[in-house]
């Protein structure tokens, strides 16, 4: 936390800085004390269907969009973090740093609302960071002057990394959908067709060659069972538009359904401690930032893992 921003008294730096942290600590362990009793009312049943019952509507055209999109982000922000410290590539970084991580989704924002007012207490109610770190700052600016602080700086500071934290929070949920949506592929294939789909691309191959034989076997000039019998054993290669429309298809629909698929995953994900974690690091993290006023500490891996599953989907598939 910056202190340049403080009025000029007799307080020694090291007074404000202790002051500073005390207030941040005794913020930050109160807003992990809440973190339980918010996953039990949000996340658990039957909260996880109050809160995933927001994806009825538009967003099931936003929930395709983003997840086509996921591909392209996480690719922009590798970029940024391997040409972070090039001075001749810093065009570059500004470039991938405007890319936008997708739309906003009801159930995110919805989120996202729930994370201010009940985890970080930014409801008329509540108390936020900037009360702690004022009453601390009163106690020790009691003790030399009856000046009061000025809160207004510490929104200044505050209100930019708890945006940033949020909008990566919400990338997570795209992520796990699009984790969700790799798991529900490799088992619907392993199990209707018998084969090994691990993605929505390789779910739309063997879709694709089925569809393909299906109208080869139609038009067989010997009849439609003499051509099932006669494609089964010699089955013909789909066409590029024909495994292109089967793909977009598939990965529409998959799509689609992730936006409700919050409804089985929130409990799952609650249940195995998954929600907690990624709640306390976010917490983590935007306490480092507000102790360093820095920003883009919280990155969390969600995006990560999932482009690692779609490539090897994409390899599996013969894409790559």
């Amino acid at each position: 936390m910056t202190f340049a921003t403080l009025p000029k008294q007799t307080i020694s730096k090291a007074e404000i800085a202790q002051a500073i942290r005390q207030g941040t600590e005794r913020y930050f362990a109160d807003c992990r004390a809440r973190v339980p009793a918010f996953i039990d009312r949000h996340f658990h049943y039957p909260g996880a269907i109050a809160t995933n019952r927001m994806a009825l509507g538009w967003d099931m055209l936003r929930a395709p969009i983003n997840l086509l999109w996921a591909p392209v982000y996480a690719l922009a922000c590798l970029v940024k973090i391997l040409v972070r410290q090039r001075a001749g590539l810093r065009w570059l970084h500004r470039l991938a740093d405007g890319v936008p991580a997708g739309f906003t989704t009801q159930v995110q924002q919805h989120i996202s609302n729930l994370i201010q007012v009940e985890l970080l207490n930014k409801g008329p109610s509540g108390h936020l960071l900037e009360d702690y770190l004022v009453e601390a700052l009163e106690a020790v600016y009691a003790r030399h002057t009856c000046e009061p602080v000025d809160h207004r700086q510490f929104s200044k500071l505050i209100e930019p990394l708890v945006t940033d934290a949020l909008n990566q929070y919400r990338i997570t949920r795209t992520a796990s959908a699009d984790i969700t949506n790799s798991l529900s592929c490799t088992v619907l294939g392993a199990f209707a067709f018998q084969k090994f789909t691990p993605g929505g691309i390789g779910l739309g191959v063997v879709l694709a060659s089925m569809l393909a034989k299906t109208l080869a076997a139609r038009d067989f000039i010997l009849g439609e069972t003499i051509g099932g019998w006669y494609y089964s054993v010699f089955p013909p290669a789909p066409s590029l538009a024909t495994t292109a429309g089967v793909m977009v298809a598939v990965m529409a629909a998959l799509a689609a359904v992730a936006a409700l698929s919050g409804v089985i995953t929130d409990p799952i994900q609650a249940a195995v401690g998954l929600h907690r974690r990624r709640l306390n690091k976010m917490l983590d993290h935007l306490e480092q930032d507000v102790s360093l006023n820095t920003q883009g500490g919280f990155r969390p891996k969600d995006q990560y893992v999932a482009r690692i599953l779609d490539t090897f989907d994409m390899i599996r598939s013969g894409l790559l």
